[in-house]
């Protein structure tokens, strides 16, 4: 097998040259949602709002699956850092069909339950039918998303994370230049106004997904696919939604509390959910970093401990709360000097929309350094196989700490809706502390070192043994 450089030398170098094309591949991702964000506020508040309301639901049926891309990508670490290529493979290709599978389900759901999530959320009736329509052509795109998903999390399993960046660049661009024809129309084109800008995401998706199995099936960049690998194990099948489950659970608790969240926001009306959106979309934006150093360090993290580096993994690991705190940190100040510019970018013609998301923004922003250092954090629990840890820090996050204290700011305090905008810097420094106690604590060592309490990570050891690589 060709040497992993990425167990060796010098650890920043590493770090970056995983964190660094993670970050830009998710930045581009996420550019999907700016386009939209971008063309969609030319159409004013409510089109903004319909997005806006419509985005945690479907987040929450894209959590209940990444916690299986989440397993797989640990699982595809760990045999790579052993050098087990044949499980590499094997694990891939039964990460990629439970997944299909599984947003097949959740597509047909989501579609027929959409008018029953925006009933709940108490849509106001001039942004109805536009939220309406967004959702149902994401659900109907789901399966697309998910798959080019699974296709990232597998390439940066093997350390392969350029490729989906060249990617991702493309279908952005081409994404941008077809949400203004879907959106307003041109020629022969109707303009569906928001249903465009979920139709055009939709279809540069579908490209993507379409260049990724090719990528995999060819088998020239870390993974080849082959048709047996298909073929159910319902072992790892166990082993992976053991591992995965929590993590579903993790996320699908992130996007709940968002729901919970924007219901809250709901009753101060369109304007104050129109500001939520706008400030949101920028403060996803920003943690893109944040989110790309996590997902290095589990990479790095787990093929280190499937080669036995254990000490590495610990430095790879400090090194990368470091980065995470001082990069949002600094990123935060910069948000906190030109918000009501940053704002002005998504929705440049609605001026109580820029002042609400200016407060929403720095209120917030002094406090992402801690966000970020919690999600580096976690990116290393996950890579020795402990899911239910970041699992318990995010149900403690948002339903103990985060919407409890929103909701008793904005309806027992003068603070208004600005309660719930106090409630995410409350929530951030409090999760990261508790985070920073279990790091140092070191039970995530002993969980591997001892064997007794990673009882999956042991059964992949030993299956790699079986295969015939030596586990130091």
């Amino acid at each position: 097998m060709k040497k992993n450089e990425l167990l060796e030398g010098p650890i920043l170098s590493s770090l970056l040259k995983l964190a660094v094309p993670i970050m830009i591949a998710n930045l581009l991702q996420a550019a999907y949602q700016l386009v939209d964000a971008f063309w969609v506020g030319r159409l004013g508040g409510d089109a903004v709002a319909a997005v806006s309301v419509s985005t945690p639901v479907i987040f929450l049926t894209i959590a209940l699956g990444t916690g299986l891309a989440i397993a797989g990508s640990i699982l595809i670490a760990q045999y790579f850092g052993a050098g087990n290529q044949e499980m590499v493979n094997h694990v891939a290709a039964q990460t990629l069909s439970m997944v299909i599978i599984v947003s097949v389900v959740l597509s047909i759901i989501g579609y027929i339950l959409s008018p029953y999530f925006l009933y709940l959320l108490k849509v106001e009736p001039q942004v109805y039918i536009d939220a309406l329509g967004f959702m149902r052509v994401a659900f109907v795109g789901l399966v697309f998303s998910f798959g080019f998903m699974i296709f990232q999390s597998i390439m940066r399993g093997v350390g392969r994370v350029t490729l989906p960046v060249y990617i991702v660049l493309g279908t952005v661009i081409l994404n941008f230049a077809l949400d203004p024809l879907f959106i307003y129309g041109w020629n022969f084109i109707p303009a569906m106004g928001v249903k465009g800008a979920a139709l055009a995401t939709l279809s540069t998706q579908l490209l993507a997904i379409i260049i990724g199995f090719a990528i995999l099936f060819r088998g020239k960049h870390g993974i080849h696919l082959r048709i047996q690998d298909f073929k159910p194990d319902w072992d790892h099948i166990k082993r992976a939604f053991q591992i995965g489950f929590p993590s579903s659970i993790e996320q699908s608790m992130r996007a709940l509390g968002m729901m919970a969240i924007t219901f809250l926001i709901v009753r101060f009306g369109t304007t104050t959910v129109a500001s939520y959106g706008a400030g949101s979309n920028l403060i996803q934006l920003i943690l893109i970093p944040a989110l790309g150093l996590s997902m290095a360090i589990a990479t790095l993290v787990g093929q280190n401990i499937g080669a036995g580096n254990v000490d590495r993994a610990a430095e790879i690991s400090k090194l990368g709360a470091y980065l995470g705190f001082g990069l949002l940190t600094g990123l935060g100040i910069i948000a906190f000097i030109f918000a009501p510019y940053l704002i002005a970018f998504f929705v440049p013609r609605d001026q109580a929309v820029i002042e609400g998301g200016t407060e929403l923004l720095r209120i917030t922003c002094l406090s992402w350094g801690f966000l970020g250092l919690q999600l580096c954090l976690t990116g290393v629990f996950r890579a020795v196989g402990n899911t239910k840890l970041p699992m318990i820090l995010t149900l403690v996050s948002q339903w103990v700490i985060q919407f409890p204290l929103a909701f008793i700011l904005s309806h027992n305090t003068p603070l208004g809706k600005h309660g719930i905008w106090w409630a995410f810097p409350i929530a951030s420094v409090v999760t990261a502390l508790i985070t920073i106690v279990m790091y140092v604590k070191g039970d995530w060592k002993k969980e591997k070192l001892t064997g007794k309490t990673n009882k999956l990570i042991d059964k992949v050891e030993r299956e790699i043994v079986e295969e015939g690589f030596e586990v130091k």
